[in-house]
């Protein structure tokens, strides 16, 4: 391997392409101040980059890994992401539950990609130079697609380029949420929010006042979270789930809905639907008067006169006239409401060809995935804004993603050997939900009207994860430590159900 340089725009390009210890992962220097260009190990084969290492990018890698190539045209595969980790985000909840490991649903992408030729880089994206726009094989007839500049200011020039990046929380659009509310769409956002909850737990141990949290938004996230939070809780606290509908979950199949107000209502969660909340602060800051804090609503029974200055006060307004605004108190504020996808920004000097988007941010693409107008870039998961048959945005979930990164793999098999490329067909399986350590909700979309729940529904829920997470080594790990804790909690069930009955019989 050697050292490159060149000069381009009169700036000097240095790139180093030395092998590391870490098989598929080079490091960086945060000190490395001069831009340096990745040395790609052959020149001759296609050179894809995948920007993002969710469910659309690490599949769409794996799913060109397992693709048979001509020798000639097995592409490299240069993977980024921000984080060293995968995260399986369904199963997060998992985490505060206790019911899993973080090995197990955020395993290192060293290990996952240990065994493939893929390269991975952990870094953030700065900004896109795409030369596509000007013909398939860019201004000078090389077969360049473009430049991705990250942010440790290594160059990579790509052939086709995968846009995968994933969203993160928008908590903007209501004062008070980036400071006080924690979000709960990432690995280090579900370590934050157990941390605080360990933290209450410390503080409120042996006192009569429960610890209360406050869950925004009742789509499929706040309804898991509520669920999982309360039963970790239990008599300890109150979970209040708002949300801006008249209902929770209204676009969920309704046994589902109906499984999840059953948990939720054997449980001490407290919905409060028809309201959005329009300010959060601390109780006390300045702007809190003590006759806030004497209205607060009846939502359980808050003392004026044990108020906390740590405590969290929510303002909220009613969606429909007639109804009173309310003011809430909370420990904790869990955050589930609103997204935004983390497309990059293209060079300044690319402005007229910027990347076409919806008004959610989403790149758009045509049914083969292409973004339009940039016939070398796939978008897939929550980059990427593709209506199904009836015109409807398919919605930002794993289900969506996986699918789609199956499509993109073939479809860059297909561009790159000259193929036609196939539209992307969303095959909906049906929708699944957490609601316990040992409840969940299932509702295939090939049985109408079927809903599995409860332990059966939570068992077949693993299963179908299990089967989804990447690589065959990982599953099995995986499956013999989910096997060995079922085994571990069936012998300890049974010496409780034995050591009552002995105990009742004396």
């Amino acid at each position: 391997m050697f050292l490159a340089s060149i000069r381009r725009n009169g700036l000097c390009l240095v790139a180093s392409s030395a092998p590391n210890k870490n098989r598929g992962i080079m490091e960086t220097s945060e000190r490395e101040i001069v831009p340096r260009l990745y040395t790609w190990t052959d020149k001759k084969k296609p050179r894809v980059c995948i920007l993002g290492g969710g469910f659309g990018g690490l599949y769409t890698a794996l799913r060109l890994e397992s693709l048979v190539w001509p020798d000639d045209k097995k592409p490299q595969v240069f993977l980024v992401d921000q984080s060293e980790r995968f995260v399986f985000k369904p199963m997060l909840y998992e985490l505060l539950s206790g019911e899993v490991d973080s090995w197990e649903i955020a395993p290192r992408f060293s290990d996952l990609l240990a065994n493939t030729a893929v390269q991975f880089y952990q870094d953030r994206v700065k900004f896109l130079h795409p030369s596509d726009h000007l013909g398939m094989n860019g201004p000078t007839g090389s077969g360049c697609g473009g430049t991705v500049h990250l942010e440790s200011g290594l160059l990579i020039e790509y052939d086709w380029l995968v846009l995968a990046l994933g969203a993160e929380s928008k908590l903007d659009a209501v004062p008070g949420a980036v400071e006080f509310a924690l979000p709960f769409s990432t690995l280090e956002d579900a370590c934050k929010v157990d941390a605080k909850l360990r933290k209450l737990e410390r503080k409120y141990f042996g006192k009569d006042t429960p610890i209360r949290v406050a869950v925004v938004g009742c789509g499929y996230s706040g309804v898991e979270l509520a669920a999982t939070v309360s039963e970790r809780l239990q008599d300890k606290g109150v979970v209040h789930a708002i949300n801006v509908e008249n209902t929770i979950l209204p676009n969920a199949p309704p046994g589902n809905r109906e499984a999840a107000l059953k948990v939720l209502s054997s449980r001490k969660v407290e919905l409060i639907l028809g309201y959005f909340v329009r300010r959060i602060k601390k109780a006390g800051e300045s702007g809190t008067s003590y006759e806030d804090l004497k209205n607060l609503e009846a939502i359980g029974d808050i003392a004026v006169a044990a108020c906390d200055p740590e405590k969290l006060i929510l303002e909220l307004q009613p969606t429909e006239k007639g109804q009173q605004s309310q003011i809430l108190e909370a420990d904790l504020v869990l955050w589930t409401v609103g997204s935004k996808p983390l497309l990059p920004q293209l060079e300044p000097c690319d402005k007229p060809h910027e990347l076409p988007r919806n008004a959610r941010g989403q790149a758009e693409t045509d049914d083969t995935l292409r973004v339009k107008g940039h016939p070398r870039i796939f978008a897939v998961g929550d980059s990427s804004a593709l209506r199904d048959s009836k015109g409807k945005l398919l919605p930002a979930t794993a289900q969506v993603a996986f699918q789609q990164a199956d499509f993109a793999g073939w479809n860059l098999w297909a561009a790159i050997n000259n193929r036609p490329l196939l539209p992307f067909r969303f095959q909906n399986l049906g929708e699944m939900m957490v609601l316990g350590r040992n409840d969940a909700a299932l509702s295939p979309s090939f049985i109408d009207g079927l809903t599995l729940e409860g332990p059966i529904g939570h068992t077949a829920r693993k299963i179908a994860y299990l089967i989804r997470l990447p690589t065959d080594e990982h599953k099995v790990k995986v499956g013999m430590s989910w096997l060995t804790k079922s085994a571990i909690d069936s012998v300890a069930l049974l010496q409780s159900t034995l050591t009552k009955a002995i105990s009742g019989s004396s």
